[in-house]
């Protein structure tokens, strides 16, 4: 149960303070454009919220907060479809206390609740990008991100700037993706503003769980093929 409420934990904090500066300041809405520094500053939001997790939390659960990286380590035979199934459940859980707490805040200032940092395509992406384009950013974004955790966490002797690595490729991928599709490669991460917002933000959020998953996949199967010890 460690295991779990730690992944619950993680995804809350990541999902609260990545959303959240997403919205307050003023970036990832629909038909906004951002300037560098807005994009910079929500991509250094998710990913400085991985580092700070991944050395509170990582020992205890690998710090995955995110069911595409739970998918990556199932199929890369790194954890038992029981424990995969206890993760998803706990980074869904906690994507949606994290995105409780941010309406919580948000209903109580006169920012208003119109936009919590859901991902979007067409007239939800600030340069318009089609479902199509939408697919294959996430797919992208999410197989590099995937590979990244995957190499990084193979080798031992990485194991104490790991968090970092991580949490810097979280930003690396935000930083094009958000003006695109406000970046999702996270399903827990896009499917609770999604679901609270409703509307086209739910009609549009099985992009942004198919496609990670997919990135995810081929991420897995393209570093296992290329890992494998030789005989």
């Amino acid at each position: 149960m460690k295991k779990f409420i730690c992944e619950f934990i993680g995804t809350a904090v990541l999902v609260l303070f990545g959303c959240g500066t997403a919205v307050v300041t003023g970036g990832a809405t629909a038909g906004m454009e951002l300037g560098f520094a807005g994009v910079l500053t929500i991509a250094m939001a998710f990913g400085l919220s991985i580092v700070a997790m991944a050395y509170v939390i990582g020992n205890i659960s690998g710090c995955h907060v995110n069911p595409a990286v739970s998918l990556a380590m199932l199929l890369s035979k790194k954890m038992s479809f029981k424990d995969f199934i206890g993760y998803v459940v706990a980074q869904i859980v906690g994507a949606f206390a994290g995105i409780g707490l941010l309406y919580a805040i948000l209903s109580s200032s006169g920012l208003g609740v119109s936009a919590l940092g859901a991902n979007g395509f067409d007239s939800l992406s600030a340069v318009n990008l089609n479902m199509a384009g939408a697919i294959l950013v996430e797919i992208i974004l999410t197989f590099v991100f995937i590979y990244t955790i995957l190499g990084v966490t193979s080798d031992e002797k990485k194991g104490s700037v790991a968090g970092i690595v991580i949490g810097l490729t979280l930003v690396f991928v935000h930083i094009i993706g958000i003006p695109l599709t406000g970046t999702s490669v996270n399903p827990a991460r896009s499917l609770a503003p999604a679901v609270i917002l409703g509307g086209e933000a739910l009609k549009q959020v099985w992009v942004f769980i198919v496609a990670p998953f997919a990135g995810s996949a081929l991420a897995a199967g393209v570093y296992n093929l290329l890992n494998r010890e030789q005989k």
